[in-house]
C-alpha cells in the first residue's frame, strides 16, 4: 500500500468524486419524498441487487469468507448505515452545500484517527496543513455563509457522519482475503440487513405514499452510480492507496458538484469558486508531498 498516489490513482479519485458529487443533491431531492431510514434502505438494497447482477453478468467470482462476515458488518455500519442515515436526516434540516462542507472534514478525521488511534500512518505537518488548506478551500468554494443560520442538530449529524467515514477508512484494514468487488457487495448486503428492521419498525414503508417520478429517479441515481459503481471504485482505491489518501475524495466532491453545475446547468463559476478550487489543489499537493519534495530538490 502506497503513502503517495500516482497519476492513475488521482484520476480514479477524481472519477469517484464526480460520481459522489450528485449524492448530496439526490439526498436533498428525496428529503420531501421519503423518510431518512427508507431512503437509506432503498439506496443500499437496490445497490446490492444491481451490483450482484453486475458481478454475475461479468463472470466475477462471488466469494466472501465467513470469517470476515462480522468485520464486513462493522464496515457496513461505519461506512454505510450510520453515515447514510445521518446525512439523510441532516439534509432534511440543512442545505446540501453545508452537508458537503461538513463531509469535507472526513480527511481530517482520517488523519487524526490514523495517527493517534490506530497509529498506522504518520501525522506529518504537511499532511495536517494540507487537509486544513483543503477544508478552507471547500468553505470558500461553497461560501462562508453556508454554515451560518442553519440548524445546529443537522450540522452535528453530518459532522458525526464524517467522523464515521474517517474511522471506516482504517477499520477496512481489518478485512482480509476479500477482493474489492466482494468487499463492495458484502458491505452493501450487510447494510441492507442492518437497515431493513429499522425501516420496517420505524418508517413502515408500505404505508408511505409512493415517490414521484423525480423521487424514483433520485433514488435510482443514489443507488446505482453513487453506490453500486462508486463502491467498486472505492474499495479498489482503498487497496491501492490506503484510507487517509482515499478520504481526500471528500475534498474533491464539492469541486465536482460545482463543475457539474457549470457543465450541465450552465451555472457561472465566480472568483470565490476559483479561489476555493485553488486552495483545495494546494491542500491536495501538500498532502501528496511530491510537489514539496520537487521544490526542495530544486532549492
Amino acid at each position: 500500500m502506497r503513502q503517495t498516489m500516482n497519476a492513475g490513482d488521482w484520476a480514479r479519485l477524481a472519477g469517484l468524486s464526480g460520481v459522489w458529487g450528485g449524492s448530496f443533491l439526490f439526498f436533498r431531492m428525496l428529503a420531501g419524498e421519503l423518510p431518512p431510514l427508507t431512503t437509506v434502505l432503498g439506496r443500499v438494497s437496490i445497490a446490492a441487487v444491481v451490483l450482484f447482477a453486475l458481478l454475475r453478468a461479468t463472470g466475477t467470482p462471488i466469494a466472501i469468507p465467513r470469517s470476515q462476515g462480522w468485520r464486513l458488518l462493522g464496515m457496513s455500519a461505519l461506512n454505510n448505515a450510520l453515515p447514510f442515515m445521518l446525512f439523510a436526516w441532516g439534509e432534511t434540516r440543512i442545505e446540501s452545500g453545508t452537508a458537503a462542507i461538513l463531509n469535507a472534514m472526513t480527511p481530517m478525521f482520517a488523519v487524526l484517527v490514523g495517527a493517534l488511534v490506530v497509529r498506522s500512518e504518520n501525522l506529518t505537518a504537511g499532511r495536517v496543513a494540507g487537509v486544513a488548506c483543503g477544508i478552507a478551500g471547500v468553505a470558500v468554494l461553497i461560501g462562508p455563509g453556508a454554515l451560518l443560520g442553519q440548524d445546529v442538530l443537522g450540522q452535528a449529524a453530518c459532522l458525526t457522519a464524517s467522523f464515521s467515514y474517517g474511522c471506516s477508512m482504517h477499520y477496512a484494514k481489518r478485512i482480509t482475503g476479500v477482493s474489492p468487488p466482494n468487499m463492495a457487495l458484502g458491505q452493501l448486503t450487510a447494510s441492507t440487513l442492518l437497515m431493513l428492521p429499522l425501516a420496517v419498525l420505524i418508517d413502515r414503508p408500505w404505508a408511505l405514499p409512493a415517490p414521484s417520478l423525480t423521487g424514483w429517479g433520485a433514488l435510482l441515481g443514489l443507488a446505482v452510480p453513487c453506490t453500486s459503481l462508486a463502491y467498486l471504485m472505492f474499495f479498489d482505491l482503498l487497496r491501492r492507496v490506503g484510507g487517509t489518501n482515499l478520504s481526500l475524495v471528500t475534498l474533491l466532491v464539492p469541486v465536482s458538484a460545482v463543475a457539474l453545475g457549470a457543465l450541465v446547468l450552465g451555472e457561472p463559476i465566480g472568483w470565490t469558486a476559483i479561489a476555493g478550487m485553488a486552495l483545495i489543489a494546494a491542500g491536495l499537493a501538500a498532502i501528496d508531498g511530491r510537489l514539496l519534495r520537487l521544490v526542495r530538490g530544486a532549492a
